[in-house]
């Protein structure tokens, strides 16, 4: 167990740590003495020893929460201090975004269920008041769905156009739902609740005309992949307004900085998925494969996203451990 004569006796040097990260303020490393820079390296390693030890004791939660912002507000400054190479990019999807996802899940999983609670409430809704699906689909989609028809047949006739037009689209409503969150997140909570009540009354239109294994068989394939893209870049909005609205121990400034730092590299994560995202949806998702083949398509994409967002977890574990030992 920690005990409180520790914390005293270690607290000053997180202090230490936080006059440093408030001296560079925007200016970055080029603020700082030759010394000082060096004490910034040493008490960075001596602080993830100290988060080491304080993550084994379930009382100390609260210290471990606010040393791992401290050390992740000095891991910014350092990385950003680093001259940018050409690998840059690569090293960034390949370890930066995984690792800043697994931070940061809770809000994607807050953004999760706000979606699905649209989607059911957009599913009862509809169930209730067939006029719904008119209102929210619109004349031409709910007429198709009347015939027992998918209106996906348009995308098979100008398939390199409509996957353009998608990739666009999502990227468009992914960054908009980021950005939305400096009004607080409450446009972001309404987006993802909106975009849930779509996706909500669609299923129920289709399960009433019973066209359900043709919707899902359709969304399958692209969906497991933009739909967890929306929702991270719903986590990110939902990031930027918990700096906004909840800056606890850092000024407003700073607090935003950092959540909306993090969000920023949950946004820019999502590209590739959606690219991808957007090539399936316009080429493979509306195409008449089997719809075995569709349903193995997204399990096997799932499957590798999953491995993707784990994928540096090993090493970031041995890299605490390191900084552990050369404390």
């Amino acid at each position: 167990m920690i005990s409180s004569r520790w914390i005293g006796k270690r607290k000053p040097y997180w202090d230490r740590l936080g006059l440093i990260l408030e001296k560079t303020g925007r200016r970055g490393l080029s603020v700082l003495t030759y010394s000082e820079l060096s004490e910034l390296g040493l008490l960075y390693r001596q602080i993830a020893a100290d988060l080491a030890s304080v993550r084994e004791d379930p009382l100390s939660r609260p210290w471990a929460g606010y040393l791992n912002q401290l050390l992740a507000r000095a891991h910014n400054l350092i990385y950003m201090g680093r001259t940018a190479h050409p690998w840059s990019i690569l090293d960034f999807y390949r370890r930066e975004f995984p690792r800043v996802f697994r931070r940061t899940w809770k809000y994607t999983a807050l953004a999760f269920m706000l979606f699905i609670a649209g989607a059911i409430a957009g599913f009862l809704a509809t169930l209730g008041d067939p006029a719904l699906q008119r209102f929210f689909l619109g004349p031409q989609m709910s007429a198709s769905i009347d015939r027992r028809e998918m209106w996906t047949h348009s995308v098979l006739t100008i398939k390199p156009l409509a996957s353009s037009a998608i990739m666009t689209n999502n990227l468009t409503v992914s960054f908009t739902m980021f950005a939305a969150g400096i009004v607080g997140g409450v446009a972001t909570v309404f987006l993802l609740a909106l975009n849930g009540v779509l996706i909500g009354v669609i299923g129920a239109a289709c399960w009433q005309a019973g066209m359900s294994l043709q919707l899902w068989s359709f969304v399958a394939p692209h969906g497991i992949l933009e739909l967890p893209a929306i929702f991270i870049a719903g986590g990110g909005g939902l990031l930027l307004a918990r700096g906004l609205l909840f800056p606890g121990e850092l000024p407003r400034r700073e607090s935003v900085s950092f959540y909306g730092g993090q969000g920023v590299r949950l946004a820019l994560g999502i590209i590739p998925l959606l690219l991808v995202a957007g090539v399936l949806e316009g080429f493979f998702s509306p195409s008449s494969l089997p719809v075995a083949a569709k349903f193995a398509c997204s399990a096997a994409a799932g499957g590798l996203l999953f491995l993707y967002l784990r994928s540096s977890q090993e090493s970031e574990v041995e890299s605490q451990e390191s900084s552990s030992r050369e404390a």
